[in-house]
């Protein structure tokens, strides 16, 4: 199978399509020149009969004896440009007379089935085309006329347009097919631009982008969305940065402590005491490292969506309650008491593991987040379509301005300001991206030391 460039294809399609549309347009040219040529054949051979039928006479006398005098001499006085040839028979198909261009041949009579139909044959090898025509005499056959006329003229005319085609047609689609390369080679020149451009992007050059046809067509639409595609990319690869920065940064802050509390223990000898707080501090350390492994792990997963869902009842009420068991002992120590307010049973149908992660995480930022003797409220409500779950604080709230940053990965809005606050910023990147995943509306609202309110809805 040959290999054609796009461009060469593109010709190739257009000179096929071309080619058989002159096929057709030339099947039609020549069935109707065949049928015009024929039809005029045909005429010239009825008015020969119709002036013949007129001359000749009838003998009754001599038994139907065919008179043909007038006949003989005007056939030897008259000048025949496509020559006539006529031919008697009489009752017997016996000859009685035959115009001078027959000479020793005569044309071949057929059964009478025939009579009155135009047959092809052959005279002297030569194609000929004629009637037999029964002479009638009180509605008795007395003989035959016999007319007919050379087709060598017409012949001649269809097999030199048939000819003309063959050969014009090779030479048409030659020429169809450098006009149409060139044509093709100017039509997908933006597409080389595209295929240029493509090549000179990589993953430390994703600035580049290809420049729009001035034309809206398929082209631009083809290059615009190439360029939103790598639009897409550098900010994913932008992302994949800061997050592959922001996370090595974080491993190393608890490595790097707990490295120096190490340090610290071994280079003297150090109470039973001493050395009880500074293990139970690595040992604090340790359990940070771990849960942003968790967190990373987690995250990543989800971000590349390998995490298959499960859709189930999800009973919310008994959900927030388990979960609300499991931090006890954090809200005990900061002494923040819980107001929750459930109308009835509430169930939705999703994957009940993720929507346990996404509680989770927000009451563990509430308790985090409130201040001692805080306040948290969780409600749980219903409208026409959805189900929702309001959880709120009165702790230290957020700035506007980072609202929309704070579920960024690794964001922590103002974190010098509460060095007592410990966390890794991935909380809230982990609730919206499960948040997505399951189809959950997310919501936070917050003002600065009155506290923050996350809303979920539930479809």
């Amino acid at each position: 199978m040959f290999s054609f460039s796009f461009k060469n294809r593109i010709a190739f399609h257009y000179i096929i399509s071309t080619g058989l549309l002159i096929s057709v347009v030339f099947f039609v040219i020549y069935n109707i020149i065949n049928h015009s040529v024929n039809a005029q054949i045909n005429d010239d051979i009825m008015d020969e009969v119709a002036k013949h039928l007129k001359e000749i006479e009838i003998d009754h006398n001599n038994t139907y004896l065919i008179q043909v005098d007038q006949w003989r001499a005007r056939e030897h006085n008259a000048v025949n440009v496509n020559p006539v040839f006529v031919q008697f028979f009489d009752i017997n198909n016996q000859l009685i007379d035959k115009s001078p261009n027959l000479k020793g041949l005569q044309l071949k009579k057929y059964d009478a089935t025939l009579n009155n139909k135009f047959i092809d044959t052959y005279l002297n090898k030569k194609p000929i085309r004629q009637i037999q025509v029964p002479l009638l005499d009180k509605n008795k056959v007395i003989g035959f006329l016999f007319i007919a006329m050379s087709l060598d003229d017409a012949t001649m005319i269809l097999k030199n347009l048939q000819d003309t085609f063959l050969i014009a047609l090779p030479l048409i689609l030659f020429v169809l097919f450098l006009i149409a390369r060139l044509i093709a080679g100017r039509s997908i020149k933006p597409v080389t631009l595209i295929t240029e451009t493509s090549s000179r992007i990589t993953k430390d050059n994703l600035k580049e982008r290809i420049a729009l046809p001035q034309n809206k067509d398929e082209l631009y639409v083809l290059s615009k969305t190439i360029n939103d595609l790598l639009d897409r990319i550098e900010n994913a690869v932008e992302r994949e940065k800061q997050f592959t920065s922001d996370a090595s940064h974080e491993l190393r802050t608890p490595l790097t402590v707990l490295k120096g509390t190490l340090e610290v223990l071994i280079r003297k000898p150090r109470t039973q005491s001493e050395y009880e707080d500074k293990i139970k501090y690595g040992i604090s350390e340790v359990n940070r490292l771990n849960n942003l492994v968790d967190q990373l792990l987690l995250l990543a997963r989800f971000e590349n969506q390998i995490q298959s869902l499960k859709t189930e009842k999800v009973y919310l009420n008994a959900l927030i309650l388990d979960i609300l068991t499991r931090y006890s002992l954090k809200m005990n120590a900061k002494k923040i008491s819980v107001n929750h307010l459930f109308m009835k049973e509430y169930y939705v149908a999703s994957d009940n593991y993720l929507v346990s992660i996404i509680i989770s995480n927000i009451i563990s930022n509430a308790i985090k987040y409130s201040n001692e003797n805080g306040m948290i409220s969780i409600t749980l409500s219903q409208n026409e379509n959805n189900t929702i779950c309001t959880i709120s604080d009165s702790g230290i709230g957020i700035p506007k301005e980072d609202l929309d940053k704070i579920m960024n990965p690794f964001y922590r809005s103002n974190p010098t300001q509460h060095p007592d606050i410990k966390g890794s910023g991935l909380g809230l990147s982990i609730v919206k991206r499960l948040a997505e995943l399951l189809g959950i509306h997310f919501e936070i609202q917050s003002e600065i030391d009155k506290g923050t309110a996350v809303v979920l809805s539930f479809r």
